[in-house]
Formats: structure tokens, sequence, C-alpha cells
């Protein structure tokens, strides 16, 4: 199983910290990451595996949107920071729509995370 993470700026530590709650699972499941670039590397300086795209701005949300369509990724993790203004907010929503889509289970906050996890 494939999850992408991505998370914004206000929201990364929270996403680190996600993951390390929940390294068993991750752990256990044999799951794979994908992520956006900094959120990415800031998974990797806390001990994750994680396979990072571009940087969310750069085209990183529009690449994990480009695995949603063709099925390599079975989970998306994105920590929004719905009070910022974000300059590729039209990437943001085009990921959104293809988890739609397609099907794929999309969690936008820590809570919703939590409970696809405990799904697994």
């Amino acid at each position: 199983m494939t999850i992408a993470i991505i998370a914004h700026d206000g929201k990364k530590a929270e996403m680190v910290q996600f993951l390390n709650e929940h390294q068993n699972v991750l752990s256990d499941k044999n799951i794979k990451l994908v992520s956006t670039g900094t959120t990415g590397e800031k998974a990797k300086r806390a001990g994750f595996e994680v396979s990072p795209y571009l940087s969310g701005p750069l085209g990183g949300d529009a690449q994990i949107a480009s695995d949603v369509a063709e099925k390599k990724v079975d989970m998306v993790i994105f920590f929004r920071d719905p009070l910022a203004k974000h300059p590729h907010e039209p990437d943001i929503f085009m990921l959104m729509r293809l988890c739609d889509v397609y099907n794929v289970p999309l969690a936008t906050n820590p809570a919703t995370a939590e409970l696809l996890l405990k799904g697994l």
C-alpha cells in the first residue's frame, strides 16, 4: 500500500508528529510513503523512509494527483492549513477532485487520518 503525505508549512510539524505516533501501523502494514518535497524531507529527518516529489508549489501536488489517477497511490493524507493562502490552490483542488473521481481515501486533518489508519 502506498500513502501520499502532504502538509502545508504550518502543518508540517503536526504531520511528523502524526507519523511518529503511528509508526507501528506504517511499519506493520509495510506502507510505502510518497510525499511533496519539504514534507518528505522533514519526515526523512524524523527517520521515515519517504520518496519525495517536488515541493507543492513547484508541482508536487500535481505529481501526487497523477499517481492517484494512475492508481499508484492508495490513500492521501494532506494536512491543509485552511487559514493560509496558497498560490498553488488549483493544484490542491485538482488533487482533491481526483481523490473523489478515483475513490481514493483523503484525510485533510489528523482526526480523519487516524480513522483511516485504524481502518487498515
